[in-house]
């Protein structure tokens, strides 16, 4: 890994119905989400270029489930209970409201459309 960078450079979030998945994301980050090619999966990324932090995309494999959840990917909000609200009130579910991570901010935890658990960070 090199020094000068963090160390997630992509992540992916794997689906079950990706239209409902797509529709839950855009909602609840208001972002635009978009298709990228691939030969063997259905992916839609979300929004990259030259923007600080790192991207990734929706995918829907074959033989890659939304299970397990070894791994929480957390995204940046201006206030997590803002976006965790936005998650409830959109087929997601809070599965655990904003709380302090003392002085690294307040986080929030919630299921997606697909049973997946995301965190939600914001430094207010």
């Amino acid at each position: 890994m090199s020094p000068e960078r963090n160390p997630v450079g992509w992540f992916e979030i794997y689906v079950d119905d990706l239209a409902r998945a797509q529709g839950f994301y855009e909602k609840v980050f208001r972002v635009k989400l978009q298709a990228l090619d691939s030969p063997v999966v259905k992916m839609l990324a979300f929004p990259m270029g030259d923007l600080p932090g790192c991207s990734g995309a929706l995918v829907k494999m074959p033989d890659g489930r939304p299970e397990g959840n070894a791994v929480i990917i957390y995204f940046t909000c201006s206030d997590c209970a803002e976006e965790a609200t936005l998650a409830a009130q959109n087929g997601g579910k809070i599965f655990k409201e904003k709380f302090s991570i003392g002085e690294y901010g307040f986080i929030a935890l919630v299921h997606d459309t697909e049973g997946n658990i995301i965190g939600l960070h914001s430094r207010r």
